[in-house]
């Protein structure tokens, strides 16, 4: 390599670090001046992730290992007890997380590939196209989703890829709902129409011109789009159709824990069981919308 060249390679590449380093320190800027409540959701949401991500390591048994007493109190070996068939109930929680975050997870960006995808699809061809696929997104939101997902897998079964896939679809209406609205005050731009005019296919269209101007309400909607599917989820499971035993799910421990309640009086750790799961369930539904909450702000372009 001749010697301009090894200047170039060098330049560019320092360029790189430069932007690199300068997108690292706008976003250290952004994350001191967020409010307390957004701290407090970035906070929670990174724990969750620590313990779903490290759950085979953090967890001091397996989720389905039954091995143990049944109801045992908390303490000891067992920092939150038993359950009814013997499992540790702590080991069952940080489980938990992996599997009701990382289905969650799956399904929303499953619902976002499908329902964003169409929706821009719909927003650029306009037309037929727009109008077959708005009336066939139309009849699947008349019919409630929660009914609708139960009746599905009653007939499909339980499994947990056909659970991804029908919470995906019968969310993906709402995203194309938003994705078609928002694409539309996009695709009339000057700057589209003659990406289109110069030949530009419709996959680049929609990649250059129209996704980066659609984004910001794009990414406060997956945050939103995540906390209703992780309640759908958890509602699924504890209704006894959604994630099957012996995985650990927040919303079957609810369920299989709920008649420790009426011994309240005895014990009162016992009976607090059940609600460490529908607690788990909450608080990192309050985080992600303090998050989505701040995002939708910074982006709107209101000042404080």
């Amino acid at each position: 390599m001749s010697d301009p060249e090894q200047t170039y390679s060098a330049t560019a590449e320092v360029g790189q670090i430069r932007r690199r380093r300068s997108r690292l320190e706008r976003a250290w800027i952004e994350l001191k001046k967020a409010p307390p409540s957004a701290i407090f959701g970035l906070v929670v949401i990174a724990i969750y992730a620590f313990f779903a991500i490290f759950a085979h390591w953090v967890a001091p048994y397996g989720q389905a290992d039954s091995s143990f007493g049944a109801y045992l109190p908390w303490g000891g070996a067992h920092l939150l007890g038993t359950d009814q068939i013997g499992r540790d109930i702590y080991s069952r929680l940080i489980f938990g997380a992996q599997n009701t975050i990382g289905i969650a997870l799956v399904t929303t960006i499953i619902s976002f590939a499908l329902g964003g995808g169409l929706g821009l699809i719909a927003a650029i061809m306009r037309g037929w196209t727009d109008l077959i696929l708005a009336r066939m997104v139309d009849v699947l939101m008349a019919i409630p989703g929660l009914i609708f997902a139960l009746m599905l897998l009653s007939i499909f079964g339980s499994s947990t890829w056909g659970l991804i896939i029908i919470i995906a679809v019968l969310d993906s209406t709402r995203v194309f709902r938003l994705a078609r609205a928002v694409s539309m005050n996009v695709v009339v731009m000057e700057y589209v129409e003659a990406a289109r005019l110069r030949g530009e296919k419709l996959g680049w269209v929609m990649r250059r011109e129209i996704l980066p101007n659609i984004l910001p309400p794009m990414v406060a909607e997956f945050g939103l789009r995540f906390s209703f599917v992780f309640l759908t989820i958890a509602a699924l499971s504890f209704l006894g159709v959604g994630i099957q035993p012996p995985t650990a799910d927040w919303g079957s421990m609810v369920r299989e824990n709920a008649t420790l309640i009426q011994f309240a009086k005895y014990d009162l750790k016992g009976a607090i069981t059940p609600l460490l799961p529908a607690g788990a369930i909450a608080l990192l539904t309050v985080a992600v919308n303090f998050v989505v909450d701040w995002f939708l702000h910074k982006t709107s372009g209101l000042k404080e």
